[in-house]
């Protein structure tokens, strides 16, 4: 558990001063309705990267995480070398390999929950998720004085947030040598994705994880570069940001002692019912203030999703469909949270922040609505699977 939570937090520090960084470099370069790019890139390097590593998971998790952070370490050293020399290709590369990396990350949370019995699982993966916030909160604030490193080195400013994420990528690569070793149930092959398909629980988390992604991804990735346009600084910029990644992180332990007191179904209506509260404080804010107050709640709205729709699975499916079907939602998720990614700062050129941010509202409440009718008032939740293990 200790290597898993200390990797996790390593790339999620990797992965916060790139994106940012990488958006307001590709902003300035190519316009406004372009800066998403080397983000999107990122997201789809962990989309792929969740497939890619599924199946070496299933028989070798240290070489797995290790083999994703190595490749994250090597592309922020290339999207520093690219930002250095005005190339926007290179960057998004090197973003696209930084998503590997992230794509262990994510699926650390999914090692975690099998190395505990069915009704801890989701405190487990909420123990995960929160050691992630002593990266992605303070990977942010570490934004200005990388780049002022940098730039007391006669670097430009901006590669100084990359040469951060090499170290840190690095040192989640050796964290992952203390990681757990094979999976039990390995030699397995996995179902169909069609079946796949078929199955309640993996069509709930689905549409819950890939909802909330999208949302908190359109919203938090026009963040930085609205504030930019608006004269704000990279201070700010960080400032902003961790309050953001506190909310997806810091009540983890609390949402996944929930989702195994009360069930997933409970905690995802009220991720997504949050999820609206706060995209709509997003289009009404004005001041610095109601702009921090607004993404810490997209974040822990996100939060509640992410947690409970990654207990639903871990709990409710069968052991030989589990680890095909995680890697398998997780490609899903993170490919549709590119085009998100993509398409916000598209959205936020032509419209406006308002109005990115009140279609996402509308569509974290259309989905609350689907998932409300899923289950009648007073049904109790799938019962979970009986397993021995440590108390």
């Amino acid at each position: 558990m200790a290597a898993l939570c200390s990797g996790t937090a390593l790339m999620n520090a990797a992965m916060a001063v790139s994106s940012a960084t990488a958006t307001l470099v590709a902003a300035d370069r190519l316009g406004t309705g372009w800066g998403g790019v080397p983000a999107t890139a990122g997201i789809v390097g962990t989309g792929a990267g969740a497939l890619a590593l599924t199946r070496l998971v299933r028989t070798s998790r240290r070489r797995a995480f290790a083999l994703g952070y190595t490749a994250a370490a090597a592309g922020a050293c290339l999207a520093a070398l690219a930002v250095a020399n005005g190339d926007v290709t290179g960057l998004c590369l090197g973003m696209l390999l930084l998503g590997l990396g992230n794509a262990g990350a994510q699926l650390s949370r999914y090692a975690a929950a099998d190395l505990h019995p069915a009704a801890r699982r989701g405190f487990a993966i909420g123990l995960v998720v929160w050691c992630a916030a002593a990266g992605a909160v303070g990977g942010p604030l570490l934004l200005d004085p990388s780049g002022t490193a940098a730039a007391g080195a006669g670097l430009p400013a901006f590669t100084g947030p990359f040469l951060l994420a090499v170290l840190t990528c690095a040192l989640a690569a050796a964290a992952a040598a203390g990681g757990p070793g094979g999976r039990p149930g390995a030699q397995e092959a996995p179902p169909p994705l069609r079946r796949l398909a078929r199955t309640p629980a993996a069509r709930s988390a689905l549409a819950v994880m890939v909802t909330a992604q999208v949302v908190m991804v359109a919203v938090m990735t026009a963040a930085p570069l609205d504030m930019h346009m608006h004269g704000d600084g990279l201070g700010a910029v960080g400032v902003t940001l961790s309050a953001h990644t506190l909310g997806m992180f810091a009540l983890s332990p609390l949402t996944g002692r929930m989702a195994d007191r009360y069930g997933p179904h409970p905690v995802i209506l009220a991720g997504l019912l949050t999820l609206a509260l706060s995209t709509a404080l997003a289009a009404v804010a004005t001041g610095s203030s109601g702009r921090v107050a607004a993404l810490f709640l997209l974040g822990y709205g996100w939060n509640l999703c992410f947690v409970s729709g990654s207990a639903r699975l871990a709990r409710e499916l069968p052991e030989p469909e589990r680890p095909h079907t995680e890697g398998a939602v997780d490609a899903a998720v993170w490919t549709v949270a590119a085009a998100a990614s993509l398409l916000s700062t598209a959205v936020l050129s032509a419209g406006g922040y308002a109005a990115l941010a009140w279609a996402s509202c509308a569509g974290a409440l259309a989905v609350a609505l689907g998932q409300a009718r899923r289950r009648a008032p007073g049904k109790a939740p799938a019962p979970v699977e009986q397993e021995t293990g440590r108390p």
